[in-house]
């Protein structure tokens, strides 16, 4: 058969084949139009008093990828007879991924005791965590919000103790930065503790409300990497109050306020960012309303503000 083709034939042929599997290769390759994934920390819909199974029912409805539970919750869920790894199944069968945890274990104190009971806080939180699932915890400075001229280096030292902890359950606790507390204040903070802590596994957990709460520069989330922010808190804030006193209970849909969303989802999106997006709310109005109303919503408006930032 070969023999009869003339080059001509052949050249053709050839090239239809390259086009074609370029056109398949191409098709095959396109990316996502949307690169972000969509969790929903169970903080957002917190006023309306439910119970954990009734939690994960709303984020699977509303059409989330991932769920951020607190460890109070799980906690209460134990001590009226739940058992965690069932409830891991219901997370996984509803198509749902943990993508972290909410905890306030005293890691970061002076106290020596206190500490050492911090830490076992900690164990025993992540250990829940590990049962239903997830792989990470928030890890911020709970227990010294008020405490000023900590030693950074200190710091670092001891969250590697923290991180060790996790190493021994397969959970990876994320420095967490609060914008009204004195130590782990601003991104910096948290970013030199994840690079002087000497682990493999160290990272950070940004949110936008903090960063602005803070006063740390959101341009400064271009510098870090994928591995070491793999979680945000994402929110949005009002023009009014100001700074200093705006609080949590001030935090809105995306979109709905002021902050720079579209440049922080475009440095995310550089990053390589492959984390989840995490409506971290605590809205008294919100929290008046139906809860999964409030779930779907605050979905769209995610999503929303994310295609907004593709296109601009």
């Amino acid at each position: 058969m070969f023999s009869r083709l003339s080059r001509r034939d052949l050249l053709h042929t050839a090239a239809a084949a390259s086009v074609g599997l370029a056109a398949a290769t191409s098709s095959s390759a396109e990316p996502s139009k949307d690169p972000f994934r969509y969790c929903l920390n169970t903080s957002t819909i917190s006023g309306q008093q439910l119970d954990i199974i009734q939690v994960v029912e709303i984020a699977a409805k509303a059409g989330y990828d991932g769920l951020e539970p607190w460890i109070r919750e799980l906690d209460q869920f134990v001590k009226g007879g739940g058992n965690v790894k069932d409830l891991g199944k219901r997370i996984q069968d509803r198509g749902l991924k943990v993508a972290s945890a909410i905890g306030f274990s005293e890691w970061i104190v002076d106290d020596p005791e206190k500490r050492k009971k911090g830490l076992e806080d900690a164990r025993r939180s992540m250990d829940i965590v590990q049962q239903i699932g997830g792989t990470r915890i928030a890890a911020p400075p709970a227990g010294a919000t008020k405490q000023e001229n900590m030693n950074p280096v200190i710091i670092a030292e001891r969250y590697r103790a923290l991180l060790e902890v996790g190493d021994k359950i397969g959970v990876v606790p994320m420095a967490e930065m609060w914008g009204h507390s004195k130590p782990l204040n601003r991104l910096g903070d948290v970013a030199f503790i994840a690079l002087e802590c000497g682990h493999p596994k160290a990272c950070v957990l940004a949110d936008v409300f903090h960063l602005y709460k803070s006063g740390s520069d959101f341009k400064g989330i271009h510098l870090l990497s994928a591995d070491a922010l793999p979680h945000i808190h994402l929110n949005d804030y009002p023009a009014q109050p100001p700074r200093a006193e705006i609080t949590d209970a001030a935090r809105v849909y995306a979109g709905d306020g002021v902050a720079p969303l579209k440049d922080i989802l475009r440095d995310l999106r550089n990053l390589g960012f492959h984390g989840m997006l995490s409506l971290e709310l605590f809205n008294r109005d919100y929290w008046k309303q139906d809860a999964l109303q409030v779930a779907k919503v605050g979905l769209e408006k995610m999503k929303s503000v994310v295609k907004a930032s593709l296109e601009s």
